[in-house]
């Protein structure tokens, strides 16, 4: 049954930093004994999931009601940025509290045979912040910020728990030979379907912690490629393109699954004492006319236009969280650890690019939000920024800015920056002081920039 059916800081931190931080962290402390009704808080996380790509963000081809009722009994985002426009850089934000140009992943930059760059030993990450709180901490899915026996696998950066993949290259296939528990790798048959052993997990997980707080993170791989699915559903009769079909299917398999989540909640009675969180970790991968990925927005995964990295959030929290909301707060990825951290009544890290969006989430009131920073590195070096509602893209390393007003041209068809030169100055200025210097992510002179992504019909 699902839920439908039921009515500037670097990163690298000194270790001794993180062991006074964490010194407490399986201590009950005072303030746990005085908010005994701490919530459980859930993030959903999909793959390569577009604005457009949901029902309650304007998609008409595939059905989504889970996700559109989690909107309708919550609060959604129509200006909620993901940390990155690639999967690893954005998940290192969404830990660590540190925009692309602090993080120490700013890109995806695989090692061979299994795993990409890790994190270093001593990253302060929202699952050690949750632990530091009393909370039982889980991660089920995908990580990508590190490889099995590094510094940064899941076990060591905070999760109490993991299943799921290591490595994001070998999360392209769904039906797996092997996942990872833990520190130990899990053989399969190849013959299930990795996205359904995620869900079967996460409810083992919200069960077996039903009586004590805890901080799941439910990092699914669908929509990512490859396009796979154990049936097309409701679009097997579509005549539309057999890779189309499969992909709505798997979209359609995500919303089930988080209806199932919610259903659970009920069902135990932790409805009203769970927050839940659902975003995607960056723009669609997909480009086609007939399902409009990104909606209203130019570009998609792998542009710093806002079809990249804006992603269409949804924030449920019944009784606390105001129904049928739809909010125009400016927030991204790194504002999550600092975020949870008021939630939870913790300091926030010294060493952290975000803001705490809390009251937004409770009260709808506005928060005022410092610049947005943005970096990609695949196939050279660009940069975006957004202050107050102008928005900077530079397409390669030193090279001109493109200047838009999100307030009045959200879809970006109108380069301002010849009419506007003290605001291209001021972007100039920032773009100086945003980042610091990473030997891994070097600023190159020469990119091989991809071709301009098409901008939408202004209308």
């Amino acid at each position: 049954m699902t839920w439908s059916d039921l009515s500037r800081r670097r990163v690298w931190l000194p270790l001794l930093f993180l062991a006074g931080w964490l010194s407490t962290a399986h201590a009950e402390t005072p303030r746990e004994k005085e908010q005994p009704e701490r919530p459980n808080v859930i993030l959903i996380l999909a793959d390569d999931l577009g604005y457009g790509d949901l029902g309650c963000f304007g998609q008409q081809k595939i059905k989504t009601p889970n996700l559109d009722r989690m909107a309708a009994e919550g609060m959604r985002f129509t200006q909620a940025y993901a940390g990155a426009t690639v999967c690893a850089p954005s998940r290192c934000a969404l830990m660590t509290g540190l925009h692309g140009g602090h993080a120490p992943i700013r890109g995806n930059q695989e090692i061979k045979p299994e795993g990409q760059l890790p994190m270093p030993a001593g990253t302060v990450t929202v699952a050690h912040l949750m632990k530091q709180a009393g909370y039982r901490t889980a991660l089920i899915g995908k990580w990508g910020l590190g490889h099995p026996g590094s510094a940064s696998t899941p076990d060591k950066m905070g999760f109490d728990e993991f299943f799921g993949y290591n490595c994001q290259r070998l999360a392209h296939e769904h039906y797996p030979p092997s996942l990872w528990r833990n520190s130990e790798q899990v053989p399969l048959d190849g013959q299930q379907y990795s996205h359904d052993l995620f869900t079967a997990e996460a409810v083992k997980v919200i069960r077996d912690n039903r009586s004590r707080p805890f901080f799941l993170d439910l990092s699914y791989t669908v929509p990512h490629q490859k396009l796979q699915v154990p049936d097309l559903g409701p679009y097997a009769d579509e005549p539309w393109d057999p890779k189309l079909k499969t992909l709505a299917a798997m979209m359609g398999r995500l919303d089930r699954d988080v209806g199932t989540i919610f259903a659970l909640l009920k069902e135990l009675d932790l409805d009203r004492k769970t927050l839940v969180l659902f975003a995607s970790d960056n723009g669609a991968a997909y480009q086609d006319e007939l399902f409009d990925h990104s909606g209203p927005l130019r570009g998609r995964k792998r542009d710093l236009y806002e079809g990249g990295i804006r992603t269409p959030a949804i924030v449920r929290w019944p009784g606390q969280v105001p129904a049928g909301v739809v909010s125009p707060q400016v927030w991204a990825f790194w504002d999550l650890l600092p975020t949870l951290a008021d939630l939870t009544g913790q300091p926030k890290p010294a060493a952290t690019d975000g803001v705490s969006v809390l009251s937004a989430f409770r009260t709808n009131e506005p928060v005022d939000h410092p610049p947005l920073y943005f970096e990609f590195h695949e196939g050279g070096f660009q940069q975006a920024a957004r202050i107050g509602d102008w928005k900077a893209v530079r397409r390669r390393a030193r090279g001109p800015i493109e200047l838009y007003d999100l307030r009045t041209d959200p879809a970006e068809t109108r380069d301002l920056a010849a009419e506007q030169p003290d605001q291209v100055r001021r972007f100039e200025k920032f773009f100086e002081g945003a980042r610091t210097e990473s030997p891994h992510w070097p600023i190159r002179e020469q990119p091989r920039a991809r071709p301009a992504a098409a901008k939408p019909a202004a209308s």
